[in-house]
């Protein structure tokens, strides 16, 4: 008997009034506003403007739900197309089912549409977003945790999560992949920023850092999963997914590092331009209003010039006349 368990909680939907409030939707409603509120912080240190990162994200997070929901629907089409099943449900998002893969990619599509439109590099804005989106799935997970899915094999361990009898799952002790996933995604998060600072990663390798970290943690997190999945030459779709990755992310982090070394100097030219002509419109002020200043001192200084010209010339004139009294 286990003595020591994490709970689920008994429903993940509380409502508010006739608004129900999923923990699902609202872990990756968090998860988004953290991913994005860190990207404009690491994005305005790059020279960047605020508020460039959220309006780049209004391509990408619409983009990526639906990728990942496709993902999700394709690799596990029998939830809604085999017989007995609903495929009404397959655009219930609310009751959880998204892929990570295919959020990646598809959002990745939606943040290529944005960055074009602002005359902004992919690569660079992706790695100012890097640390943020590992946030972002740290904070999400939990919503696996309302719904009480995406659990691991049987355990007694202090730490156990306790799952409740539903149609599809049994009631019993079991891992707590969700937590363990989100855990690494912190740790993931971490590792890129400390990268990032350390070696100045620029054109996708901060990026290419998280996708190749996470696949890793992916991979053990994945093995230890009892929910229904395809499987390939023994390995779950997921594993192999996380493994192909994984490669391509090392690969991508070597060859830019020896095509294109170093961190780009400008991530957003038109932020560039704008803070270059508010210089230029305070230089040219100031120098106005040095001129004005220094026309006043001048015009002081020409006036005291004058008297002292008109004194001088003044002053031969004295002499004279005094020079014709002693004649006199």
């Amino acid at each position: 008997m286990n003595l020591a368990f994490i709970p689920s909680p008994s429903t993940g939907v509380i409502h508010l009034g006739p608004i129900p409030l999923r923990g699902y939707a609202f872990c990756i409603i968090i998860g988004v506003f953290v991913a994005v509120w860190y990207g404009n912080k690491r994005w305005v240190a790059r020279g960047g403007s605020a508020g460039t990162v959220a309006d780049i994200a209004v391509w990408a997070v619409p983009f990526g739900l639906v990728g990942g929901r496709l993902y999700h629907v394709i690799t596990d089409y029998e939830l809604y197309f085999s017989s007995g099943r609903d495929w009404v449900d397959a655009f219930k998002i609310w009751e959880g089912g998204l892929g990570i893969w295919g959020a990646v990619a598809l959002g990745a599509v939606g943040a290529w549409i944005g960055c074009r439109r602002r005359g902004i590099p992919l690569p660079a804005w992706a790695d100012t977003l890097a640390p943020g989106l590992a946030f972002a799935q740290a904070i999400g997970r939990w919503g696996n945790w309302f719904n009480q899915e995406l659990y691991g094999k049987p355990t007694h361990l202090p730490w156990a999560l306790k799952i409740s009898e539903g149609p599809d799952r049994a009631a019993g002790t079991y891992h707590p992949t969700f937590l363990y996933e989100s855990l690494w995604c912190v740790g993931v998060g971490l590792l890129v920023i400390w990268a990032d600072r350390r070696f100045k990663l620029g054109h996708g390798r901060a990026f290419a850092l998280y996708v190749a970290s996470y696949c890793v943690g992916r991979g053990w997190i994945e093995y230890m999963r009892v929910d229904d999945a395809h499987h390939i030459l023994g390995l779950r779709l997921n594993d192999w997914t996380a493994l192909i990755m994984f490669l391509l992310a090392v690969a991508y982090f070597v060859i830019s590092s020896k095509l294109r070394p170093g961190r780009e100097e400008i991530v957003e030219p038109a932020a560039v331009d704008a803070a270059g002509g508010a210089e230029a419109a305070a230089a040219e002020e100031a120098e106005d209003t040095g001129d004005h200043s220094d026309g006043s001192e001048d015009g002081v200084g020409v006036g005291a010039g004058k008297k002292d010209s008109q004194a001088a010339a003044d002053e031969p004139g004295a002499v004279k006349a005094e020079a014709k009294a002693e004649n006199g």
